[in-house]
């Protein structure tokens, strides 16, 4: 069966990308397609969104810390069971690492894997002007195939045929469609985007209601087949899973955080643990009262703990493990809301303190502004568990919050380069403990995993 993909690209943040992928996602189920979403860029919340509608995991695709291969193989990878693949992409089109080069953006991804791309266009207050964005969307990089607009937050059919006329007459891509005005189509969000995937879970009947009238919107306005009929197809055969397990036997069993409180984990990262040989164990840290058995690690990803914190602060058997088998040496890896949870306190925004397990003795103090984002790249310094001094990774770091200097025992075992403009000490390690407020994505280099199972393995 030949297979197709798109990308779904919006004009700017908060055009309706993730309003219509989920969408089309939802329509093209329901025609009986085996539907594989994926995510450009490092965003952890719409995946989520996918992976809830889809009852398949979503990859996110970044070739800035993937690279052009990297994405290209995991594409296939995850293709290879699928009918049809979206793509949402990640802010603008054009947006991706900096002002002058297209790594990270979907753009560069849309170049890369050969795929169309389906532009949203907030329409609201706007008319002919229309023509002129999209025009000016098309000649900024032609490589960029542009097959077709969907025009969101449309305010009358009127008003639809009027930008239809505009875009069509001086532009190639085909106008496929709209999706009119409607207040009930707003997926709530908070300081580091669109509530989680789990949480719209927790409101099944809600989300239900939600994609329904999102699928008839769809079905009535949008044009399937001809959206069909431009998308790439190929009937090539596919690589198998690139992180195929050693041996059956697990190398090392492995704690894995996931709730509502931890729950930003690129589905890739778990896979290539799988594929090392790691027997990964999920549990709660806002529900479980003990750590899962004979575990040999720990890896506790980001999420939103200040949200969950005095849940998280009232678990004090969960904590005195973890605290107790880090000072006897267990790996444990935590990014981001992880290393908060590893401190000694969380400091919501109305200054609420909440005792956490106390590895590390700062304070993460909660702002009302956000306090960093962008890409990083990471060298191993001397003393780095996971990688060899001199080793590179990348990732990405966006949070609202801050922690206390820490006192000068507390190793740093990354030099971090911020785009290119200056570089500082992070990445803190207490024993076999590496906290950091940056994502790694693996898969930029898989040694790093490898690293962490080795550790793991040293300690059976």
């Amino acid at each position: 069966m030949a297979k197709r993909a798109f990308i779904i690209a919006g004009t700017h943040s908060g055009a309706g990308k993730t309003t219509i992928a989920l969408g089309l996602m939802a329509a093209l189920k329901k025609r009986g397609l085996a539907v594989q979403p994926f995510k450009t860029g490092p965003d952890y919340i719409d995946p989520g969104h996918h992976s809830s509608l889809c009852k398949r995991p979503s990859y996110n695709l970044d070739t800035w810390m993937m690279g052009t291969e990297g994405v290209k193989k995991t594409f296939a990878m995850t293709m290879a069971e699928a009918d049809a693949g979206i793509i949402e992409g990640v802010m603008g089109l054009f947006d991706g690492k900096d002002g002058k080069k297209e790594e990270g953006s979907t753009a560069h991804l849309a170049k890369t894997l050969g795929l169309p791309v389906l532009l949203v266009v907030d329409a609201r207050s706007m008319g002919r002007s229309a023509g002129a964005l999209v025009y000016g969307f098309e000649g900024f990089d032609r490589k960029v195939n542009i097959a077709g607009v969907v025009l969101n937050r449309v305010g009358s059919l009127r008003h639809f045929k009027m930008l239809k006329d505009a875009i069509e007459q001086r532009c190639r891509s085909k106008v496929l469609g709209y999706i009119p005005r409607d207040m009930g189509l707003v997926i709530p969000e908070r300081h580091l985007g669109l509530i989680t995937g789990s949480e719209l879970k927790a409101q099944a009947s809600k989300f239900r209601v939600f994609t329904e009238r999102l699928v008839d919107l769809v079905e009535e306005n949008i044009d399937l087949d001809i959206l069909l009929s431009l998308s790439y197809k190929t009937r090539r055969s596919l690589p198998p899973h690139r992180h195929q397990p050693h041996n059956p036997k697990p190398r090392a069993r492995i704690a894995v955080a996931l709730d509502d409180a931890f729950s930003f984990y690129y589905q890739e990262n778990l896979d290539i643990l799988k594929g090392l040989g790691a027997e990964l164990i999920f549990f709660s840290p806002l529900k479980c009262s003990r750590l899962p058995d004979t575990i040999d690690g720990l890896y506790i990803g980001g999420g939103y703990p200040e949200l969950h914190a005095s849940e998280l602060a009232s678990n004090t058997t969960l904590k005195k493990e973890i605290k107790a088998l880090a000072q006897k040496g267990l790996p444990i890896y935590a990014e981001c809301g992880g290393m908060m949870y590893l401190g000694r306190v969380l400091k919501d925004l109305k200054g609420r303190r909440y005792r956490m397990v106390g590895i590390f003795p700062w304070t993460s103090s909660m702002l009302g502004r956000r306090r960093s984002l962008g890409y990083r790249e990471i060298v191993a310094m001397d003393g780095c568990p996971f990688l060899k001094e001199g080793e590179t990774i990348r990732g990405h770091e966006f949070h609202y919050s801050e922690i206390d200097e820490p006192p000068d025992l507390i190793k740093n075992v990354y030099l971090i380069d911020s785009n290119g403009e200056e570089t500082y000490p992070e990445g803190y390690l207490y024993n076999n403990v590496l906290a950091s407020y940056i994502h790694l994505h693996f898969a930029s280099n898989p040694r790093f995993a490898e690293g962490f199972l080795k550790c793991c393995q040293s300690r059976q």
